[in-house]
């Protein structure tokens, strides 16, 4: 699926600004390959549960994801973006 728009919450840019500079290259780079295919395998895009459940997130180094929600479609709000911790 492709996606026509990203819109960033004041969260995810503030978190975006504290990482340092290689990860926000990651995150720039990881950025392109969602907007073309949010489904990419490289991304390792999935659908959370619990209290996340709403929610996905996908995979920008090892360590480091981008939390996100799908609108309408072809539209998703990033929310967050760091290691594991945003899953708490």
């Amino acid at each position: 699926m492709e996606i026509r728009s990203i819109r960033y919450s004041t969260h995810f840019r503030r978190a975006f600004k504290k990482l340092p500079s290689r990860f926000k290259k990651h995150v720039l780079e990881r950025e392109i390959i969602f907007k073309n295919d949010c489904f990419d395998s490289r991304l390792d895009t999935h659908k959370l549960s619990g209290k996340l459940k709403g929610f996905w997130s996908f995979s920008i180094t090892y360590k480091h994801r981008i939390l996100f929600a799908f609108k309408d479609k072809g539209e998703v709000d990033f929310i967050d973006v760091d290691d594991h911790s945003i899953y708490k």
